[in-house]
């Protein structure tokens, strides 16, 4: 993981601290999904929605060559949803980028799990958000 990908989580985490209750912690999640680049609409298909998530989430890989020769596989991703396009963003910073073995190695439930989401979020979104992991890594494998 290069370190501007490793600061960003560093920063999420650090944020994730300093706010006090969870529902400052949703709308911090919801702001971040603003932030999600723009999908087409035309990557938007049945092909490419993520089964298993409440919400409408498409998701699509494109390999590239990073500037150390490795391929790696970008993300891009967005959903109907507030939330869910806030927990696409978190799993952009966590997983694009990276080389297909660096995601398949990469462990998003303890992630998850140490800024606590794995707690606060309903059980159907908790399940959408490992559907799109599970997405995540069939592209890369």
């Amino acid at each position: 993981m290069d370190a501007v990908a490793q600061a960003e989580l560093d920063d999420l985490r650090e944020t994730f601290g300093f706010l006090d209750d969870w529902e400052e912690r949703y709308a911090y999640i919801i702001d971040l999904g603003k932030g999600l680049p723009e999908m087409d609409d035309a990557l938007k298909t049945e092909a490419t929605k993520v089964r298993g998530c409440t919400s409408q989430v498409w998701m699509v890989g494109r390999e590239r060559t990073a500037e150390n020769g490795c391929m790696c596989l970008d993300i891009v991703a967005d959903s109907d949803a507030h939330i869910v396009r806030g927990l696409i963003r978190i799993l952009i910073m966590l997983y694009s980028g990276r080389t297909k073995a660096e995601i398949m190695s990469t462990d998003a439930e303890g992630f998850f799990h140490g800024l606590g989401l794995d707690q606060h979020l309903s059980p159907s979104r908790r399940n959408g958000l490992f559907s799109m992991v599970e997405r995540i890594r069939a592209l890369a494998a």
